[in-house]
């Protein structure tokens, strides 16, 4: 579709003109002749010091500071854009191509990953000014743009009472949509992802597409179902809008329960149940494993759930066998999709802590599997108190009515069997200011993964999985994803200067 610009005499002499342009100004960076340096200088020429600025100037601390996770903010890029429209992302692209330089893209910053979403002596593309949304009632559609976040996209378009299929928390930002995201609304909806209707895409070399899923880019549409930050930079999204009601119309029941210690085998089973069993795409859970490191360096336990379904009541014959194990506390009620969405809020910024993630993948049904990968996380968490602060194993069941909605809207690369199966997501948070995991832990998190494998056939979720996991290589449609891949990207320059998910 392009091809990489000729290195000829002309750009050496725009580097000559570049460099002298630079010894006659002010712009606040390192003004070492190097690429990242030339790239940011020229951007800055073209947009103005507001868009792309240097360490000293007044949004550059709080986009490179601002991650939830401690780790992405041990990095410092040698500038950092904020466009306004996809005109400034195509501009600073063409620098970051032309002067082969590395970047990142910062959306919501809720990145369990280290590095996908910043980057040193390099490029940062932040979209903290690009977060409009809109309701469009005659597409019947909502329109994102990539800086907004979920807890923000429900509470702008509640007047309207509708909303995008998006995140369970409210801080996660739109990354998610791009690792195809999972929602509450997903067993009725499918993924995040599987409601694309349009996306504007800046590719490597800067050039603006409009990929949908019947137009000439349908095959980067597929790819973006996934493909996470491996394909462009997205930046405006328009997808279905779900008509999930005002914050007064109480049309889900359901809430939190809490189960003892000694629930921990039972509750397993009961998941591994559910998912072989139920299919009704009214029906939603969330069941979470926590340990939390106390004061005096003990550890405690816990067992939380959330349970959803939209109607009136949680009925016996989908809920009955999680709600027949012991329980400390219960909290259920009718809900609003509001309520939903910021029941598990999480409180800002909590960006002191350093976050690690991991995943697996079980069927439904294997209950000796289930109570296997509960008791390798136990193992885990009681090796290595107190050397954590909190420790999650989530349950999250992808049932065939998700799996059967992506394929009804031209598939997404994950590309599911169909067999009911568990997404689980294992997260550590490390001490207050802790900056890196020691060797010991990090081992100990690779044994986990060695000693808790996945079911044959069953995709990776990559928004909770760990960077040196090849979640590409489970999916579906990876062939698909590697040829894609090339079409859009023949020099791999996303992949020689981004962080960001192997396999490809």
């Amino acid at each position: 579709m392009w091809t990489s610009p000729p290195k000829s005499w002309l750009f050496f002499l725009s580097n000559i003109f570049i460099l002298s342009y630079l010894s006659s100004t002010c712009f606040a960076l390192d003004f070492s002749s190097n690429n990242a340096n030339l790239a940011c200088s020229q951007a800055r020429t073209s947009l103005g010091e507001s868009i792309v600025q240097g360490v000293n100037d007044s949004d550059y601390q709080s986009a490179a500071e601002g991650y939830w996770n401690l780790f992405n903010t041990e990095f410092n890029p040698t500038c950092i854009v904020f466009p306004r429209q996809s005109s400034h992302v195509q501009i600073a692209m063409r620098s970051i191509f032309e002067f082969d330089v590395d970047y990142a893209i910062q959306a919501g910053g809720h990145s369990g990953m280290k590095g996908w979403n910043n980057v040193n002596s390099g490029i940062l593309i932040s979209f903290k000014f690009m977060n409009h949304i809109s309701y469009e009632p005659s597409r019947d559609t909502i329109t994102l743009e990539p800086g907004i976040r979920w807890g923000e996209s429900v509470n702008a378009l509640e007047p309207q009472g509708v909303s995008p299929v998006g995140g369970r928390v409210d801080d996660v930002g739109t990354g998610l949509l791009l690792g195809g995201g999972i929602s509450f609304l997903s067993p009725a909806h499918g993924y995040a992802a599987d409601n694309y209707v349009e996306l504007d895409v800046v590719l490597v070399n800067g050039t603006l597409v409009t990929a949908t899923e019947s137009n000439q880019y349908s095959d980067l549409f597929r790819t973006l179902k996934g493909g996470a930050n491996r394909f462009g930079i997205v930046t405006r999204y328009e997808v279905r809008a779900i008509h999930t009601g005002r914050a007064s119309d109480k049309t889900w029941f359901g809430g939190l329960v809490t189960y003892p210690n000694t629930s921990f085998d039972a509750v397993a089973r009961a998941v591994s149940h559910y998912t072989r069993d139920v299919d009704d795409p009214k029906a939603a859970i969330l069941i979470y494993y926590g340990a939390i490191v106390l004061p005096d360096d003990t550890m405690t336990n816990f067992i939380g759930a959330s349970f959803y379904y939209n109607g009136t009541e949680l009925p016996d014959h989908i809920f009955g066998e999680l709600l027949s194990i012991p329980t400390l506390s219960t909290s259920f009620g009718p809900l609003s999709w509001h309520d939903i969405t910021f029941s598990l809020s999480e409180p800002l910024p909590s960006n002191g802590h350093g976050q690690l993630f991991e995943g697996t993948a079980l069927a439904g049904g294997e209950d000796d599997l289930y109570e296997d990968v509960v008791r390798h996380w136990v193992n885990f968490t009681k090796t290595f108190t107190p050397d954590f602060n909190t420790s999650v194993l989530a349950f999250t069941p992808i049932p065939l009515s998700q799996t059967l909605i992506g394929r009804e809207r031209g598939g997404n690369v994950i590309d599911p069997p169909l067999v009911p199966y568990n997404s689980i997501h294992v997260q550590v948070t490390l001490p207050f200011g802790i900056p890196q995991i020691s060797p010991e832990m990090e081992e100990g998190r690779q044994l986990f993964l060695k000693q808790a494998p996945r079911s044959p056939g069953l995709p990776l979720y990559i928004n909770e999985c760990d960077a040196k996991q090849n979640v590409f290589e489970t999916y579906g449609q990876y062939d698909f994803l590697k040829e894609t891949h090339s079409k859009y990207d023949p020099t791999r320059f996303n992949i020689r200067h981004t962080n960001g998910p192997i396999g490809l």
